[in-house]
């Protein structure tokens, strides 16, 4: 192929409605938590839409250099637009013929690049346009696509199911797709909208489990925990359920505080996908507000049985297999780091704050950072000069916080102890000049108030009560 039929080729990819000209993927995602976060081959086997998840699949496979597999997930997607669609195969195959394209393109196998633009130009001829129409169904696959991206696509997901649903209205599968973009955007407490968007999804829907569980959510988001369960126990009831929909489920029950039956529907879900990150977790999450009411309810002798260990275990365990996967879940080495401060494992605990010092955080996120860290070598290690830094560091940042107010509180707490015992060495004097400066004070109290610091056998509970 000449350099001039290379370059009219080029130009007509960049026309197509497809993965390749989408912009799916933000510059600064790795395609490892994409991947995680979109699909995997058994999330796609459960898939309603398969079509979408196939598509999506042989995006990544691409992108991860792995052409031949791309192609083969394509050819899937070609087969499953039969199954699903056969009345609107051409319109539907649009997306996949894209991929093709793109995928042989890059491959440098011009020919059959070529070959299936000419088949999506072949399409759009009968509807005077070269290489893209308008069309809800396009607009649909768009959105369902957008949908699987990650959060800063939901907003773009739902113009394109709102713009299918302007030629279409009450079809139920762009009626689905909008009530699930609209469940991602809304803050709580939710509206009355966002519930009627996911009631009408229902109703069109009747055997779609997820739309189910969105609804209960949303329901109990209202304080309509009863209603809502009635919705999760029919989604569960509809025959196997997909990863999304325990994950969703199991979010029910865990705002019930039933967390052993979340602990269910999440190990259920990791049987289907025993790498997603997402899932392990979840699950880390529920074993550790297990290991907390137990900690927390100071029952000595059950913290020391075999049952209690065997919870701190499951949550460090899930938690770290969250972690080796992905680096930016929220607050996961705090949690690593308590946990193993709960199970006397300090070294390993210091690790990950210092983990989470690593990271790039906001002010007000240091700031939590440094009075947790602060607790942990107060309490924990005895190492109260390092905890005294700690402190100091955490109300230097110029951010005002209650968290700011804390560390001024326990670094006062700090010098009424040791103005007590008797300590005016040079930290002391400096600890109580320090504290002159932030509190805008000419003459600091120095007298000791009654207990202000038994704490002597908190241990990691300090810390944790930061949090």
């Amino acid at each position: 192929m000449s350099e001039t039929r290379k370059h009219s080729l080029e130009n007509s990819l960049r026309q197509l409605k497809c993965h390749f000209t989408w912009n799916l993927v933000e510059e600064e995602d790795s395609w490892d938590d994409f991947e995680y976060r979109v699909c995997n081959e058994k999330m796609v086997q459960n898939s309603i839409f398969k079509t979408t998840a196939y598509n999506m699949l042989a995006y990544i496979k691409h992108h991860r250099g792995q052409n031949e597999a791309a192609l083969e997930c394509l050819q899937q997607a070609e087969e499953s637009v039969q199954q699903e669609h056969a009345d609107q195969a051409e319109i539907r195959s649009l997306v996949t013929w894209g991929n093709y394209a793109w995928v042989y393109f890059h491959l440098g196998r011009l020919p059959e690049a070529q070959a299936y633009v000419d088949k999506v130009k072949q399409v759009c001829e009968k509807f005077s346009s070269p290489y893209r129409i308008e069309s809800p169904e396009l607009d649909s696959e768009e959105g369902w696509t957008r949908l699987k991206c990650g959060e800063n696509k939901n907003s773009w997901a739902m113009v394109c199911f709102q713009k299918a649903l302007e030629k279409k209205p009450n079809n139920p599968e762009f009626t689905c797709g909008l009530a699930i973009a609209t469940y991602r955007l809304e803050d709580s407490p939710p509206s009355e909208n966002s519930i009627d968007s996911l009631t009408q999804a229902v109703q069109l829907n009747p055997d779609n489990q997820y739309i189910k569980i969105l609804l209960a959510l949303k329901l109990q988001d209202m304080n309509k925990e009863g209603e809502g369960k009635r919705f999760v126990e029919e989604g569960l009831r509809n025959g196997p359920c997909a990863p999304d929909v325990l994950k969703h489920a199991a979010k029910f029950y865990r705002n019930m505080w039933d967390m052993d039956k979340a602990i269910d529907l999440l190990e259920r879900a990791l049987e289907d996908t025993p790498s997603n990150t997402q899932l392990h977790y979840d699950v880390g999450l529920c074993y550790r507000s297990k290991v907390l009411q137990i900690v927390m309810g100071d029952s000595k002798m059950y913290r020391g049985s075999e049952k209690f260990k065997y919870l701190l275990r499951q949550a460090i365990s899930h938690l770290k297999k969250a972690h080796g996967r992905s680096k930016n879940l929220s607050w996961v080495n705090i949690y690593l780091a308590n946990l193993h401060a709960i199970a006397g494992e300090n070294e390993e605990a210091d690790h990950y704050y210092q983990q989470e010092f690593s990271k790039e955080l906001t002010p007000l996120a240091k700031q939590k950072l440094h009075i947790q860290y602060g607790s942990f070598l107060f309490h924990q290690m005895r190492s109260e000069d390092r905890a005294i830094h700690q402190y100091m560091e955490g109300v230097k940042i110029n951010h005002e916080s209650k968290e700011k107010e804390k560390m001024k509180s326990k670094l006062h707490k700090i010098a009424q102890y040791r103005c007590k015992e008797n300590r005016m060495d040079s930290q002391t004097l400096e600890l109580l000049e320090f504290l002159q400066h932030y509190n805008g004070q000419k003459q600091l109290p120095i007298t000791c108030s009654e207990n202000v610091m038994n704490s002597e056998n908190l241990g990691p509970l300090a810390s944790l009560s930061e949090r």
